[in-house]
């Protein structure tokens, strides 16, 4: 059985602060995986680093300082550790790092936010296009090893009317657009990937892992459901249980997302 958890942290040294070194001490997972660190290993507190005995693999930004990063944290030393995905674009900014566990890759994503009819979100979709190129050559790298491959993190795309409470208002806002929906449908309709969580609740709302800070959404649970466990269809069968570690109250968040965990029994 592997436990593994994904969480975007909105930043490790804010996260210190308000409680994210207990959960590391605590979690019952052997893999957690962390998006939006925003520091280099230098600038995250040692007391983030020791926490729960982790191996660390950090790729932070090289482009942007103090922006986006991503981690692997693994129970134990991997086999092998890689940053980026092979465009000269994107491998330096921070947004994705993976990890050779036995018989498993397992990586973890920041994908661009965007900001519809903008710059950003011509990058998103820039970014959007490389990838899908690189997760059909992963899939296939990996079947070939004998490997399944696992891309937990913030994908930043609602798939769905239920994966987002406010859809309706939501239509053009970047996060939510055909386009990007479009994508991910492409990704899954291969038979390839699956999207875990929903796989395992096929017919709720949610479970969220987002609420903006703003007005009352996470008391009204207006969230969406945006940090995903996507991987390939071998693994996905083995998910036998998912969950968001969503915090008991508003101010005891120390992200503006939850953990999200599936257990695989494999």
């Amino acid at each position: 059985m592997r436990t593994i958890a994904t969480a975007n942290v909105n930043g490790i040294r804010a996260a210190a602060k308000k409680g994210i070194i207990p959960w590391l001490e605590q979690v019952e997972a052997d893999v957690v995986l962390l998006q939006e660190v925003r520091a280099d290993r230098t600038q995250i507190p040692d007391e983030v680093l020791a926490a729960g005995g982790w191996h660390w693999h950090l790729a932070p930004s090289l482009t942007a300082k103090g922006r986006a990063g991503v981690a692997v944290l693994t129970r134990d030393e991997p086999q092998d550790a890689r940053i980026g995905f092979g465009a000269d674009e994107f491998d330096g900014s921070g947004r994705y790092a993976e990890t050779d566990l036995p018989g498993l890759t397992v990586a973890s994503l920041y994908l661009p936010s965007g900001e519809t009819d903008t710059p950003r979100q011509a990058e998103k979709e820039r970014f959007m296009a490389a990838f899908a190129d690189y997760l059909t050559a992963a899939a296939a790298k990996a079947a070939a090893d004998g490997r399944e491959l696992l891309v937990c993190g913030d994908w930043n795309i609602a798939h769905a009317e239920a994966d987002l409470k406010n859809w309706k208002s939501n239509k053009k806002t970047a996060g939510f657009l055909p386009a990007e929906r479009a994508w991910l449908t492409r990704l899954y309709s291969t038979g390839t990937f699956v999207d875990v969580v929903r796989a395992l609740h096929p017919d709720t709302e949610g479970p969220y892992s987002w609420w903006s800070y703003r007005g009352r959404a996470f008391d009204n649970d207006a969230g969406w459901r945006i940090d995903l466990h996507v991987a390939t269809a071998g693994l996905a069968a083995k998910a036998t249980k998912a969950w968001v570690d969503r915090a008991p109250a508003h101010d005891q968040r120390w992200s503006d997302h939850a953990p999200v965990l599936v257990t695989y029994d494999a």
